[in-house]
């Protein structure tokens, strides 16, 4: 039976497959879920407006109007906020097909002459000559295929040659430190990079409590003994058009991060 705050926020996006809309995932995930997984509060609660402490009390205990200067999410500056944003920006694009609505947000996107802005044009210009249902074609044939798709992003098959190997066994070990567990009806390894990236960007923005050296070790572990090669072999798959652009934020993403934590250690 589903919680007060998950109908909470089914009822004000309109229902079920609104609300998976909204978040560019599929429907059937939605509808899985028991109570709201922790990474997905402050999207739905942007989405929504309804607050986090209505979502999921047990994580946003209302302290009497107090709420919003206690959350952890909040107190974070801008580069954390930022670092946030672009996590989940490349989670959401490897996780599941962009919807129209998801494609005309990322055509929005700008940026500068830096490396990273440079990717961030390039990406908006893929995505503003896109059709969602080219995307989505594109999407299978990349990630899911009759059989299997071109590419497989998960730890275990990079770092292993197989799925369902040790790598996997160690994340599941690390997000059970955090806190995470698997939706039920989910039966993707979590150790898919879309869902990593996931998990550190709710790192980064304060929906886990993780400092930075949290992070750093989540992020040394489990995506950069393999990430940027995956978002290599994307750039050069058979079916890549889109998602080259994907790609190429991706590889400048990581390695920023890559380099930033090697300088602070």
């Amino acid at each position: 039976m589903r919680d007060e705050g998950l109908q909470t926020a089914i009822d004000a996006a309109g229902g079920v497959g609104a609300l998976a809309r909204s978040l560019g995932i599929r429907q059937p995930s939605v509808s899985s879920w028991l109570k709201i997984p922790a990474d997905r509060v402050l999207a739905i609660e942007a989405k929504t407006g309804v607050r986090r402490e209505r979502l999921r009390p047990d994580l946003y205990p209302d302290t009497d109007g107090e709420a919003d200067i206690r959350s952890p999410a909040l107190a974070i500056d801008d580069v954390e906020r930022a670092r946030a944003n672009e996590y989940h920006l490349l989670a959401r694009l490897l996780r599941t097909a962009p919807t129209a609505a998801f494609l005309a947000e990322v055509a929005q996107l700008s940026g500068n002459d830096s490396p990273l802005g440079m990717a961030h044009i390039e990406l908006a210009e893929a995505a503003s000559r896109a059709t969602a249902t080219e995307v989505a074609a594109e999407y299978f044939a990349l990630f899911i295929g009759v059989g299997r798709g071109e590419l497989l992003p998960y730890a275990s098959f990079y770092l292993t040659g197989f799925l369902h190997e040790r790598p996997l066994a160690r994340v599941r070990e690390d997000l059970a430190k955090l806190g995470i567990e698997r939706a039920e009806g989910n039966f993707d390894p979590e150790d898919h990079l879309g869902l990593l990236l996931e998990v550190l960007g709710a790192m980064a923005n304060g929906t886990f409590d993780a400092d930075l050296g949290t992070q750093k070790a989540f992020f040394d572990r489990h995506v950069a003994p393999w990430a940027e090669r995956c978002f290599a072999d994307l750039a050069t798959s058979p079916s890549a058009k889109f998602y080259k652009s994907v790609a190429a934020l991706g590889a400048c993403f990581i390695g920023i991060e890559r380099e930033a934590y090697a300088f602070d250690s």
